[in-house]
């Protein structure tokens, strides 16, 4: 099996994972992802599209993720795995679509406007 390459992306996080034939080890930007996501929620949510499609175990991943928080870091990789395994197996897709893990999740920051203290929030209005 040759290495599947894919991209996933949340908010302004990008990761780009490499999926290869091995014992289940994942790496997020050389280190260990248990040390990289500390919480058990984070780890969840990594491991989610390959506990759904019954692959945990089965794959070395090598993920490269920058930019946002760690939060939509996870959910980033979360993606790229999913669209990897729907490319591994097509069948996988009726299994990860429901769970809505191959939905690119549009919400991003509202930019700020002039004129204004944040993107909605107004300065303080006086009337005297």
């Amino acid at each position: 099996m040759e290495v599947i390459h894919k991209i996933g992306r949340r908010k302004t996080a990008v990761a780009r994972i490499y999926l290869s034939e091995g014992k289940g080890n994942i790496t997020v930007n050389k280190k260990d992802m248990t040390t990289y996501f500390p919480t058990a929620t984070l780890q969840y949510k990594v491991n989610q599209p390959l506990v759904l499609t019954e692959n945990d175990g089965n794959f070395d991943i090598k993920v490269n993720v920058f930019g946002g928080g760690i939060t939509g870091q996870a959910e980033a990789i979360r993606l790229a795995l999913s669209r990897a395994m729907c490319e591994l197996d097509p069948e996988n897709r009726s299994i990860l679509k429901p769970e809505g893990l191959l939905t690119r999740d549009p919400r991003m920051v509202e930019r700020k406007k002039f004129g204004q203290k944040k993107a909605r929030k107004k300065f303080q209005f006086s009337k005297r």
